[in-house]
C-alpha cells in the first residue's frame, strides 16, 4: 500500500505542509517517487509521522525530537526537562489570564503595568512608562510597595505635577513641590529601602541609577525634574530632622 502525501496527512491527522515541514527539518527521510514524481509513502512513513505527531502532542519542542529519541536510557530525564518547560509555559498563562482579568475587571488599559490595574486611571503617560522601567530594575516586594504608594499619594498633586508646563514660574515650582515633599516624606517612613534600595535591585546599582536618569530627563519636562528634585530634597531634610530628633536622648 503507498500513500500520496495527501492521504498521509489525512491518516495522521495532519496537513500536508505538516508532513514538507517534517522534512524540511529531518525528522521525516523523503519517501520514494512513482514513475510520475510523485512521493509514495509506506507503512514506516506513516508510523514515523504518528510517532512524530505523538512527541509534539506531550509538548516536545520539533527541535527536541531527535534528542528525546536518541537519549535511550536516559528518555525519563529528557522528558522531564520537558515537562518542567511546560509547567512554566503553563505559569506564564495562568500569570496572564489573571492579568487579563484584572484589566477587564477595572478597566484599564492593556499596556498597564501589571499589578497597577486598579490605579491605572491615575497614571500619566509618563508614569506608566516609568513603572514599567521600574520593573526591570527593582524587584517584585518594591513593585508592590510601589503600588501601594500610588494609591496613597494625593491625587490632586499628581495630576499638578503632570499637567506643568515647562516654562511654570518659581511660585508654582517651589509650592508644588513643599506639596509633593509630604508624600514624599511618608512614603520614606513607611518604606524606609527608598533611600537605600540596594536590597530590591534586580541590576545592578550602576545600571539601575543610569537608567533611572535617563528614563527622568526623556519622560519629564524640565519644570517636572526641578519640582521632583526639590520635593526629594526636602522630604530627605524632613525625615532626617525627625530621626534625629528621635535618636537625641531626653
Amino acid at each position: 500500500m503507498a500513500w500520496s502525501t495527501r492521504e498521509l496527512a489525512e491518516l495522521a491527522g495532519t496537513t500536508v505542509n505538516t508532513v514538507r515541514h517534517y522534512h524540511r527539518l529531518g525528522l521525516m527521510k523523503e519517501p520514494e517517487r512513482r514513475y510520475n514524481g510523485y512521493k509514495q509513502y509506506s507503512v514506516p512513513d506513516l508510523v514515523r509521522l504518528l510517532r512524530i505527531r505523538r512527541l509534539a502532542e506531550l509538548g516536545v519542542p520539533l527541535s527536541q525530537i531527535a534528542e528525546v529519541e536518541a537519549a535511550g536510557d536516559a528518555t525519563p530525564e529528557a522528558l522531564q526537562a520537558v515537562d518542567a518547560e511546560l509547567a512554566a509555559n503553563v505559569e506564564k498563562l495562568r500569570q496572564a489570564r489573571a492579568d487579563i482579568a484584572a484589566i477587564l475587571r477595572d478597566q484599564a488599559p492593556a499596556d498597564v503595568p501589571p499589578g497597577f490595574e486598579a490605579v491605572a486611571n491615575r497614571l500619566s503617560e509618563a508614569d506608566s512608562s516609568i513603572l514599567h522601567i521600574y520593573r526591570k530594575l527593582y524587584d517584585e516586594d518594591a513593585m508592590a510597595d510601589m503600588r501601594r504608594m500610588v494609591e496613597a499619594d494625593s491625587d490632586e498633586v499628581s495630576k499638578e505635577l503632570d499637567a506643568l508646563s515647562e516654562d511654570a514660574d518659581e511660585e508654582t515650582r517651589q509650592r508644588l513641590a513643599e506639596e509633593l515633599a509630604t508624600s514624599l516624606a511618608q512614603n520614606m517612613r513607611a518604606y524606609p529601602w527608598l533611600t537605600d534600595p540596594v536590597g530590591h535591585l534586580s541590576k545592578s546599582a550602576r545600571v539601575t541609577q543610569q537608567t533611572f536618569i535617563e528614563a527622568i530627563v526623556e519622560l519629564y519636562n524640565p519644570a517636572q525634574r526641578d519640582v521632583m528634585a526639590r520635593a526629594g530634597i526636602l522630604a530627605r531634610e524632613q525625615v532626617s530632622a525627625e530621626q534625629g530628633i528621635a535618636e537625641t536622648p531626653e
